[in-house]
């Protein structure tokens, strides 16, 4: 237990300090980071239950005013932005990352963390990123779909360092990867 919380506390200030390399803000005002890395991570390595909760960690202490978001920014009216359904999202995407790595252990490591950040941390992610940017932002579905089109490549980039730093930690430190425990 105190192993798990240890892990989910550092997870989610491994996703707050990636969001201190420095960022490119779109017209709509969501900033690409290299947050969605450290999702992608939380799944991939802790698994679904420990992941979600690292992720839903950070977004609580963005909510209650921490400045963990690219830029310095964070607080309730961080909920009020583009930035609303990839919040949400994180949660979500951390989850499933987790869940879907927990899955397909038959798969050689390195493939299964692929898929697996590609399915939670893409995939989850923008469908609530693009939720976020109908409801929050007011774009209609065809133009949220096409600003959250910008993202992609370098999620793509983001979701094979997962995959191979996952597959590094578990050469490193097989007890560590606790999505295939």
């Amino acid at each position: 237990m105190e192993r798990s919380l240890t892990l989910i506390a550092l997870f989610a200030a491994l996703v707050a300090a990636l969001g201190l390399i420095p960022q490119l803000t779109l017209a709509f005002g969501v900033p690409i980071t290299a947050q969605s890395l450290g999702i992608m991570l939380c799944g991939t390595i802790l698994g679904a239950k420990r992941g979600g909760l690292a992720a839903l960690l950070f977004v609580g202490l963005v909510a209650i005013g921490l400045p963990l978001l690219a830029g310095g920014r964070g607080g309730i009216g961080m909920f009020a932005t583009g930035s609303a359904g990839y919040l949400v999202g994180y949660v979500l995407g951390a989850f499933v990352t987790g869940w879907v790595m927990e899955r397909l252990y038959s798969l050689p490591l390195g493939l299964a963390a692929g898929v697996a950040a590609v399915a939670g941390g893409i995939v989850v992610v923008h469908i609530c990123g693009i939720l976020g940017l109908i409801a929050v932002v007011g774009l209609t579905p065809v133009e949220a779909f096409f600003a959250d089109m910008s993202f992609i490549p370098g999620d793509f980039i983001k979701a094979v360092l997962a995959a191979v730093i996952t597959g590094a930690l578990a050469r490193a430190r097989p007890a560590s990867l606790l999505s295939r425990a």
